[in-house]
C-alpha cells in the first residue's frame, strides 16, 4: 500500500457519513504496496480500509469491488465493501474511484510454515469454486498482452543480458498460451496477487487459522494453475536465493486438491505457469523501480527476487508428484 493522493480527516469523515460506517475517531496512511493510496481507518461502528485507486478506473472497479462482496456473501475470509444507501460500493475522492471495506483480523506471516501453505490451498480451491458463479467477466490485466506491451518499455533500462532474459521469456510465454493444452485448461476469477503480505492469520502458533486474504485489485479471469503458481512463487521459495521450496509447495498442492481436484493437464503446466508468474512480477517491479510514480509513502520492490524466480523456474523446473498424495 501507498499514499499517492492525501486524504484529509474532513474527507473520510464524510465518506464514513455516507456508508453509515460511523464517527471518525482516527487514521493513517498505508506504507505497504505500490499501486493505490491506502488508510486505515477507525470509527466508533468498526476498522476500516479506505482505498483511493490510482490507475483502475470507474469502469473497471465493479469487477474487483463486486467479486470481494461475491465472495465474503459466500462466507470466504474477504473484506466487503461497504455500500451506500442505494447499494453503491464505488465511491469518489478527488475525483478518483474509491473503496471502505472492513479491515480483516490476524497478521501478515513472513516465513509460511507447511501448516500456512495447507490452509492458503484450502483457502485458494474454495475461493476458485465460489468464483464460478460470479457474473461480471474481466480479464487479468496483468496477463500476456501486458507482458507483451511492458517488456519494450522496461528493455532500455536493464542490461543487454537481462534484456535477452527477457525477450526469450516473452517468446515462451506467447508459445505456451497459444498451445491448445494451455488454452484448455481451468479458468475463472482468480486473485492473481495473493501473496504472503495479502493473506492474514491469527489463532495459536501450533494450531492457526486463515482470517483474511485481501487485496484483489489485480484479479481478473485467467487459469486456476496461474493463481496457483503465483502463490507457490512467493509462499514456497526462499527469499534469499529464490529456489522452491518443495515442501511448501507439495503441501499447498496438495491441500488445494482436495477441495478443489486438479487435472492432470493442470500440473502438467505447472512448470510453465510458475515461468509466466515469475515473468508477471519481475516484469512488474522492473517498471516501478526505473520508472516510479510519485507518493507520499512509497516502497518500491527489488525487481532481481522474480529474476531469481524466474531462473530457478527455468532452470530447475519442479514437477510435482501426479498422485498428490
Amino acid at each position: 500500500m501507498a499514499v499517492y493522493t492525501e486524504v484529509d480527516v474532513d474527507t473520510a469523515a464524510a465518506l464514513l457519513r455516507t456508508l453509515d460506517a460511523g464517527t471518525l475517531t482516527s487514521m493513517r496512511g498505508c506504507a505497504g504496496g505500490i499501486e493505490n493510496t491506502n488508510y486505515f481507518v477507525h470509527s466508533d461502528k468498526g476498522d476500516w480500509v479506505l482505498t483511493v485507486f490510482e490507475r483502475l478506473g470507474f469502469e473497471q472497479l465493479p469487477f474487483y469491488l463486486g467479486l470481494m462482496q461475491h465472495l465474503a456473501r459466500k462466507g470466504l475470509p474477504v473484506p466487503e465493501p461497504r455500500t451506500d444507501a442505494t447499494g453503491n460500493f464505488l465511491h469518489s475522492i478527488a475525483g478518483k474511484p474509491a473503496s471502505l471495506v472492513n479491515l480483516l483480523p490476524g497478521e501478515s506471516i513472513d516465513a509460511p510454515m507447511l501448516a500456512h501453505c495447507s490452509l492458503l490451498g484450502v483457502t485458494l480451491a474454495h475461493l476458485h469454486t465460489a468464483a464460478l458463479d460470479f457474473p461480471t467477466q474481466q480479464p487479468n490485466l496483468r496477463g500476456l498482452d501486458w507482458w507483451a506491451r511492458t517488456v519494450p518499455i522496461v528493455r532500455p533500462h536493464v542490461s543487454a543480458q537481462l534484456a535477452q532474459r527477457l525477450d526469450d521469456e516473452l517468446d515462451f510465454q506467447q508459445r505456451f498460451h497459444a498451445a491448445a493444452s494451455t488454452q484448455s485448461l481451468p479458468r475463472g476469477p482468480v486473485h492473481a496477487d495473493l501473496f504472503r503480505d495479502n493473506a492474514l492469520f491469527d489463532g495459536p502458533p501450533d494450531a492457526p487459522r486463515l482470517s483474511g486474504v485481501f487485496d484483489f485489485y489485480f484479479a481478473g479471469v485467467d487459469h486456476h494453475v496461474y493463481d496457483l503458481a503465483v502463490c507457490i512463487n512467493d509462499w514456497c521459495i526462499d527469499l534469499d536465493s529464490g529456489r522452491l521450496e518443495p515442501e511448501h509447495a507439495q503441501a499447498l498442492l496438495r491441500a488445494y486438491h482436495l477441495h478443489r481436484p486438479m487435472s492432470p493437464a493442470e500440473l502438467r503446466a505447472l512448470p510453465g505457469m510458475r515461468r509466466a508468474a515469475a515473468l508477471r512480477f519481475w516484469l512488474s517491479r522492473l517498471a516501478d523501480w526505473h520508472l516510479p510514480r510519485e507518493a507520499a509513502l512509497l516502497q518500491a520492490k527489488d525487481p532481481t527476487h522474480f529474476e531469481r524466480v524466474l531462473v530457478d523456474c527455468v532452470e530447475q523446473p519442479w514437477h510435482p508428484e501426479l498422485s498428490l498424495r
